[in-house]
């Protein structure tokens, strides 16, 4: 008789056995799709490290992708760590975007610092709000998160669209009107650390080591954090302890839509610097993906943030070296999310077989 048990006390050496077969399998499943496609695997991934690591300006371009990745994943780790499956990171990336962007018509005057705080933290309540909206259905009408998150997701891309088709921040030409912004002030973009151009690193990178330091802390340090692990195994003891369950749902989507949000004010203030839909989207999905890549632990969502922006810079490389097309990143990111989930449960569970006698 074969049975699936929880193993107790995973050893460290399984998981990395586990983990590195899941990046091997990926890694040959995608050198395969790659080989069906009439591509040439070997060029390609390496068009695809050259990209991603082979210069300082390529290495800058890798850390300013993943930088969006790790403050979504971030906030996806907290939401899932207590078993609330936020899903509408998407759509807080664009909130914190669009609140970012109308905070900064409204600071011209203040002093660059202060004007880049504001902006920050326009970025960060933008994000938040769409949470609590979604935490606030949950605890007063009892509906799932799953299903407002997702809903609210096109009720705030269909704002954009309309904010930027004929409203009030679309920008206009002579003769052509065009579905994105007039550019942000330039006094107010976001001071850059290194690199010019396409391979800069923006002060959001700061902001994602700070915000991955404080989520460390909190999950593993304070007692929020255990309420939040707690929620996630057993909500019902955490209620009969006292714990109000209904404002700690509340402040864990507060957390973790905030964290999108300031990956979008981010994206926008310190690279795109113009509102339009095709930039920020992607990054909310690509988020989650990196959480769960990431085991759901800081230090992990660090990691996968680093592999998946070394992805995304290095694919530009890729395609134009080794003619990938480009549908083809998002299905080798499909593939290391399925290894890397298969590898999860590997290392959580094991098969037992066990003889049965009549």
């Amino acid at each position: 008789m074969i049975s699936i048990h929880r193993r107790v006390g995973s050893s460290p050496r399984w998981s990395f056995a586990c983990y590195f077969a899941a990046m091997l399998g990926a890694l040959l499943s995608s050198a395969l799709l790659l080989t069906l496609s009439g591509g040439d695997a070997v060029k390609a991934f390496s068009s695809l490290f050259i990209g991603a690591f082979g210069s300082e300006k390529a290495l800058l371009g890798s850390l300013s992708k993943a930088t969006p990745l790790l403050l979504v994943g971030l906030g996806t780790v907290i939401a899932f760590r207590a078993k609330i499956w936020n899903i509408g990171q998407e759509g807080q990336v664009f909130a914190g975007a669009m609140a970012a962007y109308g905070a900064s018509l409204m600071v011209g005057a203040l002093p660059y610092w202060m004007a880049v705080g504001v902006i920050a933290l326009a970025g960060l309540t933008g994000g938040a709000a769409l949470g609590l909206i979604a935490g606030y259905l949950k605890t007063r009408f009892a509906t799932s998160e799953i299903i407002s998150t997702v809903m609210l997701n096109y009720i705030v891309i269909f704002l954009l669209a309309y904010l930027l088709d004929g409203g009030p921040w679309m920008e206009t030409g002579v003769t052509v009107a065009y579905h994105q912004s007039p550019p942000v002030d330039p006094a107010l973009t976001w001071p850059v650390l290194l690199g010019q151009g396409v391979g800069k690193l923006h002060i959001g990178f700061l902001f994602a080591l700070a915000a991955s330091a404080f989520c460390a802390v909190l999950l593993d340090r304070t007692s929020l954090g255990y309420e939040i692990r707690a929620f996630g195994s057993n909500p019902t003891a955490l209620r009969f302890r006292g714990t109000n369950v209904r404002r700690l749902l509340l402040v864990v989507m507060l957390l973790s839509g905030a964290l999108a949000g300031l990956a979008g004010a981010g994206d926008l203030f310190g690279t795109s610097h113009r509102l339009r839909a095709e930039t920020l989207l992607g990054i909310g999905s690509s988020g989650i993906v990196v959480a769960m890549v990431g085991g759901l632990r800081p230090t992990g969502v660090m990691l996968a943030a680093l592999f998946f922006g070394a992805l995304k810079s290095g694919a530009i490389f890729m395609r134009l070296q080794s003619g990938t097309p480009a549908g083809l990143v998002s299905a080798m990111e499909g593939l290391v999310l399925l290894f890397f989930l298969c590898a999860a449960v590997a290392t959580r569970y094991q098969i037992v077989r066990s003889n049965v006698h009549a």
